[in-house]
């Protein structure tokens, strides 16, 4: 597996199992055959709903903590945002059976959200995560964020897909150490994803799927991925992506595919903005 090296020194996979949507009474036996299939690299959320189905499957694997990589993200916190965050990310603990997290994330832009990252700066000072970032942040929300506080966030996961595929936002990023991660990869099989005859095309050239064209279109540019599939020869399929590469006319000819805009909803939008932040996590 390949990696990629965080501002902070911190060693993340470039590939690994994201287990959003994926039902709880699910989950374990999906992040089971993830494992043995080989990604060491885990995503779930307070939000999922499966925090401690994924740590059954850890628990189980007989996997040695330190080949894992785990990632949970905290949602939107009531006031005192500081107290309410430290008390989040210990129930997200206590739910996946950790002594530590190897990367904690704020999940929303939204709420006091430096409440919340002056509690996860205190966290990952104390090395109970390993690393921290954001979620869903918009380059304003972002360089906001950098320039008032201490620790640049490590991570910023967000929409990242052919039809959305945030190359200048990445540039961005990296111009200031933040590793750019994608959400949504397959963004969903919206626009005809998989049957999309350009990427099906690129496919039919390296005798790959679709699936594995995307994923190694965002690996390549070095886009963190995540994907989710509850089939375990889907995910075998998934992580074998390192053994070829796009060319930079494969890859240019993908980029005319971007949109420049979202396909699942506007962080900009009053009404998605109210239901976001009004919403809460039960910890």
């Amino acid at each position: 597996m390949q990696t990629v090296t965080l501002n902070n020194g911190v060693e993340m996979p470039l590939l690994g199992f994201g287990v959003y949507q994926i039902p709880a009474e699910d989950t374990e036996r999906a992040v089971s055959d993830a494992l043995a299939t080989g990604y060491r690299l885990l995503d779930t959320a307070a939000a999922y709903g499966n925090e401690e189905a994924v740590g059954r499957a850890i628990q189980s694997s007989g996997i040695a903590r330190e080949e894992l990589f785990v990632t949970t993200k905290l949602w939107v916190q009531d006031a005192p945002a500081q107290d309410n965050t430290r008390r989040a990310f210990e129930a997200s603990l206590m739910k996946l059976g950790l002594d530590h997290l190897d990367l904690y994330l704020m999940h929303q832009p939204f709420g006091d959200v430096y409440g919340q990252w002056r509690a996860m700066e205190a966290l990952h000072r104390e090395g109970a995560a390993k690393a921290i970032g954001v979620a869903n942040f918009y380059p304003d929300r972002l360089i906001d964020l950098i320039v008032n506080n201490e620790i640049t966030p490590q991570v910023n996961q967000i929409e990242t897909h052919p039809f959305f595929q945030r190359a200048d936002y990445q540039d961005l990023m990296r111009e200031h150490g933040v590793q750019i991660q994608s959400w949504g990869g397959f963004a969903e099989g919206k626009n005809d994803l998989f049957t999309n005859p350009l990427l099906a095309g690129i496919g039919k050239e390296h005798g790959k799927s679709v699936a594995q064209v995307v994923l190694r279109w965002l690996t390549q540019r070095g886009v963190v991925a995540i994907p989710k599939s509850v089939r375990a020869e889907r995910m075998a399929e998934n992580i074998d992506v390192f053994d070829f590469r796009l060319s930079d006319k494969q890859m240019a000819r993908i980029a005319a595919l971007d949109t420049g805009g979202t396909l699942f909803f506007d962080h900009h939008d009053p009404a998605m903005v109210t239901w976001l932040a009004g919403r809460r996590v039960d910890s």
